[in-house]
């Protein structure tokens, strides 16, 4: 999936690096995917650092689940990657054991530059399940119409936040 935005990948950057629960949420349906904690609506100096390894809780209450971060370079590229388990189950970090039934994914932005001082910012998913015969319905019926809703949410939330922060303040 992919947008353009009305600011150059500097300006659109800090926005993607605070996201995660307890810092500056995921810019979607925050009643879905963060708890119910509203999404940051300004750049907050400290969530500006991230570095491969760090966690991004899904909710601000952590820590069931996460996306590690996978690869940053800043301006550019965000990789983060999860897995999980289903029914309760988790994967083993000590064993690498993977539970019966599991997922594993990543989700990547890239910045690039658009004319006219734009961005055209580009995310990319993909994921593993097993077992597919229980895993592939689920992805198919739900996970990926989820996502698109969700994606599509998050990218119209980062425009009004990037539209806002280029406007100049009244004066008084």
């Amino acid at each position: 999936m992919a947008t353009t935005l009305p600011a150059p990948p500097e300006k659109v950057w800090p926005w993607l690096v605070q996201m995660g629960g307890g810092r500056g949420g995921w810019y979607s349906w925050d009643s879905v995917d963060n708890d119910g904690v509203p999404s940051a609506g300004r750049i907050e100096p400290e969530w500006q650092d991230l570095v491969p390894g760090q966690h991004l809780y899904r909710v601000p209450k952590g820590p069931t689940n996460w996306w590690t971060v996978a690869f940053v370079e800043p301006n550019r590229t965000l990789v983060l990657q999860t897995s999980y388990g289903f029914f309760g189950r988790s994967f083993d970090p000590r064993t690498g054991a993977v539970p019966w039934a599991s997922t594993e994914g990543t989700w990547a932005f890239y910045l690039n530059e658009a004319p006219d001082g734009r961005t055209r910012l580009v995310v990319r998913t993909r994921s593993r399940s097993r077992p597919p015969l229980l895993t592939l319905p689920l992805t198919l019926l739900v996970g990926e119409p989820v996502h698109l809703i969700m994606q599509s949410r998050q990218f119209h939330n980062l425009r009004s936040r990037v539209v806002h922060a280029s406007q100049p303040l009244a004066s008084v």
